[in-house]
């Protein structure tokens, strides 16, 4: 069969056309934390669609409110410093890093993107222009900085150190401590609410959380999980947390006992409504824009479970790296999602 010029020609402009692939509306990213890369899932599909090696260790995972950019850090705990990455979530791949503190855990963005609050073990926060790839400062916070989360309104930072009873306040205009959260133990993961009137706390020796007034800098509420009698006799610790959007239900990991406990939130005193049995000790949770669907990192089981949180059934286990623990569900901007720019 012979092609005319004209057919050919036809082909050609037909190919140059065609439009790029379509991106998902929202993708879900895994951190490895005992490999060198992470995992990108499509979540319509709940299929891996990239793996990218990005250093030893990845481990905290933050994004901008608009989900044009992602930063990630690198733990590297054989090394003396870790890194600070900057990450397009439309073309899945590094675009910048930046060497920051020895062993950096979760960070926090302001919803732009432009400052980044990393902790790291130095006993510091270390605060980083993300435009001009520079550090600010480092603001001393005692303990084991771990978990880092930012205000919807990007003015304030809170830090949960390992170590210290007590979630701290930083003013993202002076990167100055402003204030404390007393806690009875020492803070593990940390919610906040939209309003930024509640903040919800995993601590040391509770499989539970606890529960803060932010205005009073107080614990209202000391909440333990109905856990069955026969599992007591194992140690286990709450390490995941997170509020469903709408905020009227909390979930919560209980690590060694693979549970994932659900709190109705509606009522004054959070109430336990369910529990979800675990693959591998849930470790982290992201939940969807519109809170149909939980991610949980099994990191025993090297999997994330996703579950219908109307159902609270799992209705995938995804296959990833090396002890997944970090999880972040981005919305695409409207514009990357159909493909364009």
């Amino acid at each position: 069969m012979h092609l005319t010029a004209l057919s050919l020609s036809l082909i050609l402009t037909a190919l140059a056309a065609a439009p790029e692939p379509r991106q998902p509306a929202c993708k879900l990213y895994v951190a490895n934390s005992a490999g060198n890369d992470i995992h990108v899932i499509d979540t319509a599909t709940n299929r891996v669609i990239k793996r990218i090696e990005v250093g030893p260790e990845p481990h905290g995972l933050a994004a901008t409110a608009g989900g044009d950019r992602i930063f990630l850090t690198i733990e590297n705990t054989k090394g003396d410093r870790g890194e600070l990455l900057w990450f397009d979530p439309l073309s899945d791949t590094v675009i910048r890093r930046l060497a920051v503190g020895p062993r950096p855990n979760q960070l926090a963005v302001t919803p732009d993107g432009s400052i980044a609050y990393v902790p790291c073990d130095d006993a510091t926060w270390w605060v980083v222009d993300t435009v001009k790839a520079e550090v600010l400062t480092r603001i001393a916070t005692g303990g084991r900085p771990h978990n880092t989360l930012c205000s919807p309104d990007g003015r304030r930072m809170y830090l949960g150190p390992k170590g210290s009873y007590h979630v701290l306040i930083a003013d993202t205009a002076t990167h100055k401590l402003v204030g404390e959260i007393p806690l009875s133990d020492a803070p593990r993961p940390i919610a906040l609410s939209k309003d930024e009137t509640r903040l919800y706390a995993n601590v040391d020796t509770l499989i539970g959380f606890e529960v803060a007034d932010i205005p009073l800098r107080a614990v209202i509420h000391r909440v333990e999980a109905e856990v069955p009698e026969g599992l007591l006799r194992k140690a286990s610790r709450s390490h995941g947390i997170g509020l469903r959007p709408g905020e009227k239900e909390l979930w919560m990991c209980d690590v060694f006992h693979d549970r994932t406990y659900v709190f109705d939130l509606t009522t004054e005193q959070p109430r336990q409504v369910a529990t979800i049995v675990m693959k591998g000790g849930g470790y982290w949770m992201a939940f969807s824009p519109d809170g149909t669907r939980c991610y949980i990192s099994e990191r025993v089981g090297n999997t994330v479970a996703v579950i219908d949180t109307d159902t609270r059934e799992t209705i995938a286990r995804v296959a990833v790296g090396n002890a997944p623990k970090r999880v972040l569900v981005v919305a695409l901007p409207q514009g990357l999602a159909s493909g364009g720019r």
